[in-house]
């Protein structure tokens, strides 16, 4: 088994028991025991897709995590809390609450490259400890800005709501109920409702997001909140697409065991190569691809530059790149 089992993750699922899931698929399905692990940390309250390198396809899982993703996130504008989503305390309201056009003029300022400070609750090191066990513990941490990308950022029609029907606006339910009423949906879609009218004040907003490796969705909702001049927090958070991997391809735990049960977990199994759908093919002969395999550098080959996927008649050899006609190995793959 080399290849990929991408996870629709649900609500409060860590990323490392979506790979303890697929292990205990395999196990349970009498498969060969190979190793596993997942292409990009999706945060407990986060849904979505979660790929799950197998075997050789877990070289591949560094590309990956460095691949582009795309978010769907609903902001609720009037409370911000200390993680910036639901499950955090309250530390700032405010009364203030933006209108749909209002939100869509913000919103070019925050797209292209931008400098974004992540939230304290975070996995990112400092000092070799984590951000989030810092701030656990009681202490202040200060974060750094770092710069991102936001490849493009709009509004999805449909589901900005009115404060007249939001729960928790001017009161109401606190931070994390409100995120309990959003998850209703097996697989935590955002609220659809009538559109608002033109004018309304709006109390929450769900936009979709197109962004690089290292962006926090979090700390985009508290700065475009900022932006229109009050706070709020994250209580929708769904990836629906990481590198070449979409909702489409997705699986839910239960199709997983019922796999596991029939022992037909290659039926839901994407080769090694879906995960190098971006990148384009070089074709080998057996003798090229016998010294590619050795880790030998070809020469005088004709190829465009760049990184590129290596065949033979079998399959993918090896992740090479090419540069002024010399193809020289970056990974290989033991298949």
């Amino acid at each position: 088994m080399h290849g990929w089992i991408i996870i629709d993750k649900p609500l409060g699922l860590g990323s490392t028991q979506g790979v303890s899931a697929v292990k205990r698929a395999l196990r349970e399905g009498g498969y060969p025991k190979v190793k596993v692990g997942h292409g990009g940390t999706l945060d407990p309250l986060a849904t979505g897709v979660l790929p799950i390198a197998l075997g050789e396809a877990t070289k591949l899982a560094g590309r990956m995590l460095d691949a582009s993703k795309i978010y769907d996130f609903t902001i609720s504008f009037g409370t911000e809390t200390d993680g910036l989503d639901a499950e955090g305390a309250v530390v700032a309201t405010s009364d203030v609450r933006p209108t749909l056009a209002e939100v869509e003029a913000i919103l070019p300022r925050f797209t292209g490259p931008i400098a974004q400070i992540p939230p304290a609750y975070s996995a990112i090191k400092i000092d070799g400890k984590r951000a989030y066990d810092r701030a656990r513990a009681g202490e202040v941490v200060e974060m750094k800005a770092r710069e991102v990308e936001v490849y493009s950022l709009q509004f999805l029609p449909g589901t900005g709501r009115g404060t007249a029907r939001v729960a928790g606006a001017g009161g109401g339910s606190p931070p994390a109920q409100q995120a309990l009423d959003n998850a209703d949906s097996p697989l935590h879609q955002p609220a659809a409702g009538p559109p608002p009218r033109p004018g309304e004040e709006l109390g929450d907003i769900t936009l979709t997001a197109h962004v690089s490796k290292g962006t926090y969705i979090r700390s985009l909702a508290r700065d475009i909140s900022h932006a229109l001049g009050t706070v709020g927090h994250v209580t929708m958070l769904r990836r629906t697409k990481a590198g070449p991997f979409g909702l489409d391809r997705a699986i839910s735990l239960d199709i997983l065991e019922n796999h596991a049960k029939a022992r037909t977990l290659e039926d839901i199994c994407l080769p090694l190569e879906a995960g190098l759908d971006d990148i384009p093919a070089l074709v080998l002969t057996p003798d090229l691809a016998r010294l590619i395999r050795q880790g030998r550098v070809l020469d005088g080959i004709a190829a465009d530059e760049g990184l590129h996927c290596a065949w033979d008649e079998h399959g993918p050899v090896a992740l090479v790149n090419v540069e002024d006609g010399n193809v020289r190995v970056v990974r290989g793959f033991n298949l």
